[in-house]
């Protein structure tokens, strides 16, 4: 398993990541075009990323369609990892990790039980399925505390509970799993009143797993630039991000073919919208060139 795991590129990016002090874009992709857009936008701007799914979009095209992430993002000029976002409902853990186990696996998934009452709870619901990911040589995310909000599928949560540093240790060697997703202020979904994150969160899980245990922000729609970039300098290494890119890209697509664009015409004009949000957001997070560092 420790063999597996020292191979695992999803760890090795985020490392890199974390000392390079800049942050990787996971972006959610729905379909072969948005994959093939990520893939596009990170050899243009020579970096590293992760091609991430949500569970209904695995649930929707099984394994021929993960093959086909795997296919496009290992065959990349640049790393390029493909990853399971926010597993919660057992059937879509045991899809993921069945077939990881018969030689299709992501290179890592988020095994989110944050919906469990207590924090002990999450550990022994997470940690069954963390360790048959960390055998299969999947890297395995947990989330500490309980973030509000649902999107693309994901369960609705209520009643928000940020993390606490002090307990971070011991939940992450409860679960036995390799990446933390911290609850400090974000949330899935519209921010209302705007966001207000605990940076000092932030700060102290960075101080107490630096170089061990790697960073993940979920929650980030309407994010600043500068609200981005304040919390990869506060540790964040790893950035989900769902309909920055997947909005236009769909308003992009139903305009075109609105007009009367040929069907193939309008799909390059959405991947290229597509492309077009993930450099802009390389950019920002500092990975630009860096697979080539």
């Amino acid at each position: 398993m420790a063999s597996l795991l020292q191979e695992n590129c999803t760890l090795d990016m985020l490392a890199k990541a974390e000392q390079g002090k800049y942050g990787i874009l996971a972006q959610s992709c729905y379909d072969a075009q948005s994959a093939i857009a990520l893939v596009r936008a990170a050899e243009r701007a020579r970096s590293p990323a992760i091609l991430q799914l949500f569970p209904v979009t695995l649930a929707y095209g099984k394994g021929p369609f993960l093959q086909f992430c795997l296919d496009v993002a290992h065959s990349a000029s640049v790393p390029i990892t493909v990853h399971l976002d926010h597993a919660t409902d057992p059937e879509h853990l045991e899809l993921a990790i069945g077939l990881a186990e018969q030689g299709i696996a992501f290179d890592s998934i988020m095994v989110d039980a944050s919906h469990a009452e207590t924090d002990e709870e999450n550990i022994e619901i997470a940690r069954p399925y963390v360790e048959r990911a960390l055998k299969a040589g999947v890297a395995v995310e947990v989330e500490l505390g309980r973030l509000e909000g649902g999107e693309a599928g994901l369960r609705m949560i209520s009643d928000a509970k940020l993390t606490d540093p002090a307990k971070a240790e011991t939940f992450m060697k409860g679960t036995g799993a390799l990446i933390l997703a911290p609850s400090i202020g974000n949330l899935h979904g519209s921010y209302i009143n705007g966001p207000k994150f605990r940076q000092d969160i932030l700060k102290a899980l960075s101080a107490k797993f630096a170089g061990k245990i790697p960073l993940c922000l979920h929650g980030t729609d309407e994010l600043s630039d500068e609200l981005f970039k304040e919390c990869i300098a506060n540790g964040i290494s790893k950035l989900n991000v769902n309909s920055w890119a997947r909005d236009p890209y769909v308003k992009a697509f139903s305009t075109a073919l609105a007009n009367g664009t040929p069907f193939p015409d309008a799909v390059e004009e959405a991947t290229e919208v597509f492309a077009k949000e993930c450099l802009r957001l390389m950019d920002v997070f500092g990975s630009t060139g860096k697979a080539d560092a």
